[in-house]
């Protein structure tokens, strides 16, 4: 079944979506416009067809997104249960066309700040452009995500997810509209697509929502596409998640103003009555093009952090100019292994090219980093009653 939505707002979207979900399945196509929204929940074997020409455009004011609750996921990120697109349970679905879905991010900050400065986060919820739960066969193509006031993309516990040739920017002066994040996801595919955020822009997480329960999130692989973010291009896990593992990032141009790679575990991000349970292993980044002001590879757990582990990630052919040195550091109760850098190559505007610290099993295989920026000092002339004063 096919429809076509002339009617130019989201309930005319939703009307459609149930139409062919209720005949078992088809296209939901949009004629030429700008489509002003509040939730719109996509459903089984529906695809929602966005054209060149046609705006999804969500209300600018928060009480007009549902608060929608699902029971297996009690606490959401930024405390927003809103969203433009929801998805709950669902197989075989899809958003498509080369048209827009406009959040209007600005409006929900206080922009009254200097500028080049992040805005001031509003006390009231942010809704997110598309949220997905427990959802499978998942497919986005050649669609653009424009300036969501939260998350661009949230999916969590999905499968088979294919994306390609999408597109999300988001103002970088506003806080936390990271661009995909995947909690407990597997089998994801992204490729030919650009990511310009405030925020991260590529999130794996694999948050247990009980510590009973596992959480894993494998199987995600990332090619030919571009990051751009003032905080980090890829980031890998908290350390309160269970498990991220079988992930693949090839053929990879990060040109920013933060970090490239990181996979930071600090206190701050330490959920309640637990001290680090993460295990991030078998992960490759090959082929990676990096200017970054900030870090090219950032891998840290912080002391009193008892993560079970960073193993087996290498990196390979890289070419990186970066403010900040490559920097893998464990400690004596997290030691990492198994770490290893091939044909790395660059400069790093910075006294030191590489510091590594508490790792096992480190391989180097053609590294050539240069490292000559600090402080000159002036000499010191001769002083004391040593001998050596004496010629």
């Amino acid at each position: 079944m096919q429809l076509t939505v002339t009617e130019k707002n989201g309930s005319a979207i939703q009307r459609a979506i149930d139409e062919v979900h209720t005949s078992g399945g088809g296209r939901v196509i949009l004629e030429n416009g700008i489509y002003q929204s509040g939730t719109i929940y996509l459903k089984s074997n529906v695809e929602l067809n966005v054209p060149a020409g046609a705006v999804i455009q969500g209300y600018d004011d928060y009480t007009k997104y549902d608060d929608f609750a699902h029971p297996d996921y009690p606490v959401t990120p930024e405390n927003s249960r809103k969203a433009l697109i929801v998805a709950c349970n669902a197989e075989n679905i899809a958003i498509t066309g080369k048209g827009e879905i406009n959040g209007q991010g600005p409006a929900f900050y206080d922009t009254d700040v200097p500028p080049g400065r992040f805005f001031n986060r509003p006390s009231t919820p942010r809704p997110r452009l598309i949220q997905m739960f427990g959802c499978k066969n998942v497919t986005l193509t050649d669609i653009n995500l424009i300036d969501s006031p939260g998350w661009t993309m949230w999916m969590v516990n999905c499968c088979y997810v294919h994306i390609s040739r999408i597109r999300i920017e988001g103002c970088q002066q506003m806080m936390n509209n990271d661009g995909f994040d995947m909690d407990a996801c597997s089998h994801i595919t992204i490729s030919d697509s650009f990511f310009k955020t405030g925020d991260d822009c590529l999130v794996l997480r694999a948050i247990r929502r009980k510590k009973e329960e596992p959480a894993i999130c494998e199987y995600v692989t990332v090619t030919n596409c571009l990051l751009d973010s003032p905080c980090q291009g890829i980031r890998l896990g908290c350390p309160s998640d269970d498990t991220i593992r079988h992930c693949r990032f090839s053929d990879i141009t990060f040109n920013g103003r933060g970090t490239a790679i990181l996979s930071q575990h600090p206190p701050r991000y330490l959920r309640k009555d637990d001290t680090g349970y993460a295990d991030i292993h078998d992960i490759s980044f090959n082929n990676f093009d990096i200017q970054a002001n900030g870090f090219a590879i950032y891998l840290k757990c912080m002391e009193g952090i008892n993560i079970r582990g960073i193993s087996k990630m290498s990196f390979s052919n890289f070419r990186i100019k970066s403010r900040q040195p490559i920097l893998i550091e464990g400690h004596a109760d997290a030691v990492f292994s198994d770490i290893t850098l091939n044909n790395i190559s660059g400069t790093v505007a910075d006294e030191s090219p590489l510091i590594i610290k508490f790792c096992r099993n480190v391989k180097l295989n053609n590294v050539d980093l240069t490292a000559e920026t600090g402080t000159s000092v002036p000499p010191v002339p001769p002083s004391g009653d040593s001998w050596e004063t004496q010629f």
